[in-house]
């Protein structure tokens, strides 16, 4: 698609957004979706659909689609960069899913590459698949890459003059876009300092995370650290150890030297 910069024939509300894009490419996966038991989505010929500010997006051709369990509802959307959208709601055996799929029928220029592909909101569907993978949270981007790599750089975190942590073997996750997180054994963390906090969060690339606050005197910092105790098997070298906000602690030395 068409970057709207550049765009010979922008749609309308590029004029006021010039840093958006919409952009999609061909997944060379096999992705499924299932609702309520049954496959409703399968296709080897999705499109992953990347725009600004907004997380991935499959979009399936409307023939790898189980239409027939559909229902065109009322309901209609407008986007300023991809044009009018229509809903439709699952009707599969019990199960009532609405106004989950949508479709651009008659899509900008900018992005015509989605005529006659329909999309679904991850979170209405049950279950979805990557080859024989589950997946979660949302469509995985094939321009992010996560590599987890053992160090022996030291990582003390310290904070109000206490140490927090101090390792020489910390786990250093490189995702891209993000700064470097360093992972700290448990061994190596003061867990004394922390308590159990009821948050969880969950990556598509990580797995689901939980996490520790800390009282420092009056002062409580929620959810300073984290971990993935079972992380996905790409991220396998982080189960079980911590990381910290570096923004929420005084400070944190790499070989000695503060972090900048």
């Amino acid at each position: 698609m068409a970057d709207a910069a550049t765009s010979g024939n922008p749609a309308p509300g590029y004029e006021t957004h010039p840093n958006h894009y919409v952009e999609a490419e061909v997944s060379p996966k096999w992705v499924r979706a299932e609702f309520n038991g049954e496959t409703i989505a399968d296709s080897k010929r999705t499109l992953i659909v990347r725009e600004y500010r907004h997380t991935p997006v499959y979009y399936f051709p409307r023939e790898d689609v189980r239409m027939d369990l559909a229902a065109k509802t009322e309901s209609e959307t407008y986007c300023p960069f991809k044009g009018k959208a229509s809903y439709w709601t699952l009707n599969v055996g019990d199960q009532t899913s609405e106004d989950v799929i949508w479709s651009y029928e008659t899509p900008y220029d900018e992005a015509f590459e989605i005529k006659d592909y329909v999309a679904f909101y991850w979170n209405k569907m049950d279950r979805w698949f990557e080859e024989e993978e589950e997946i979660f949270v949302h469509a995985r981007d094939p321009h992010v890459r996560i590599d987890a790599l053992k160090s022996s750089k030291s990582v003390r975190i310290v904070h109000k003059g206490v140490t927090l942590a101090d390792t020489n073997r910390p786990v250093l996750l490189f995702e891209t876009g993000l700064h470097t997180r360093y992972y700290i054994p448990a061994e190596d963390v003061m867990m004394d300092n922390f308590v159990p906090s009821s948050s969880e969060t969950s990556c598509p690339y990580k797995g689901t995370a939980g996490y520790w606050s800390m009282q420092s005197g009056d002062e409580l910092i929620e959810d300073l650290v984290w971990s993935y105790p079972d992380p996905l098997p790409e991220c396998g070298a982080i189960k079980g150890m911590l990381c910290f906000y570096d923004d929420k602690v005084d400070q944190v030395f790499i070989d000695g030297a503060p972090l900048s």
